[in-house]
């Protein structure tokens, strides 16, 4: 397979994935709704004060990135740092994933950050990241167990339910996200396993790695991680007030719906468009919303938030451009 075709399979097929989720989730949507709900429904302060979060999300990280590459003797400007996961976020737009080695790219491009070193601080990052994505799923599992036990039986995805996998339209999303979820993998596993290639970069990323204990400031480091998943989560609970039909949704019920959507992202679909939706909408139903306003609000701060993810973008690209 030549390269080009190889890159035009890695742009189109993610969104072919996301498409058909999205095609299966809303075919009997009326999406004539829309115009009236933004223009009369939506609380726009709150989108607003949700927004924030969700630029402040991208801040801490950059901060964060920047402390871990100072341990290896790499200094880039903090506002780089920030500009370049704004541009990453972009990136994973186009190909799902490709954020990683793009901010990567744009600080060795800008401030001749060593890639390999800052891939590895990346890797590391990674691995706190789902360290606390596993906290927070086990915190919420358990605060809200029937939920997510109701979730698995109509999803499909629970054990014994295994057998009759495609006996519900639900489960047939369920099955080609855990199929796109497994085509990433393979290609992770292709691309990073190439003999003798990669030896310099791995070599240069296990020395990233190490860095998380050469900061000079770890309480400093938490803190960020910290701002990081609570922007995160106020990015998406703060959008539940602005519709009055999931304005009373508790935080819990938030916290349920963050982390279904934070696994619902792995699937490589554009910002995870299409598993998120399904996911968030059939746990707003859990929760007595009714399926079209749960397709609405999905649609609607999906919508909204990949706007900020592009207009940051932009931003960051600008501004590294000028400087």
């Amino acid at each position: 397979m030549n390269k080009s075709l190889k890159k035009s399979l890695q742009t189109v097929l993610p969104i072919v994935l996301g498409a058909f989720v999205l095609y299966f989730v809303y075919r009997d949507y009326d999406f004539s709704r829309i115009g009236e709900v933004l223009l009369y429904e939506v609380s726009w302060d709150w989108m607003a004060l949700s927004l924030l979060f969700g630029i402040l999300s991208h801040v801490f990280r950059g901060l964060r990135w920047e402390q871990t590459l100072r341990p290896l003797g790499e200094h880039p400007p903090k506002s780089n740092c920030i500009d370049a996961i704004f541009i990453s976020y972009a990136a994973n737009l186009i190909i799902p994933r490709m954020g990683e080695l793009t901010r990567c790219g744009v600080l060795n491009k800008a401030d001749g950050v060593n890639f390999s070193k800052a891939l590895g601080t990346v890797v590391t990052e990674r691995i706190i990241d789902g360290a606390c994505v596993l906290l927070i799923t086990a915190v919420t599992f358990l605060l809200q167990m029937p939920i997510f036990i109701r979730f698995f039986n109509e999803t499909g995805t629970k054990v014994p339910s295994w057998s009759h996998l495609l006996s519900t339209p639900w489960s047939y999303v369920t099955l080609f996200c855990i199929i796109g979820a497994a085509f990433l993998l393979y290609y992770i596993i292709k691309v990073f396993g190439l003999p003798r290639k990669v030896k310099a970069l791995f070599w240069g990323m296990w020395k990233g790695v190490l860095s998380i204990g050469k900061v000079d400031n770890p309480p400093l480091f938490v803190l960020y991680t910290i701002l990081i998943w609570v922007s995160y989560l106020l990015h998406f609970y703060l959008a539940f007030f602005c519709f009055d039909f999931s304005a009373d949704l508790g935080i819990l019920a938030g916290l349920v719906m963050f982390v279904g959507g934070t696994f619902a992202v792995i699937v490589p679909t554009p910002n995870g468009a299409g598993p998120w939706h399904f996911a968030v909408i059939t746990m707003m139903m859990l929760y007595g919303i009714s399926a079209a306003d749960a397709a609405t609000f999905a649609l609607i701060v999906h919508a909204i938030q990949t706007l900020l993810v592009i207009i940051l973008g932009i931003w960051g690209w600008l501004r590294l451009s000028i400087k």
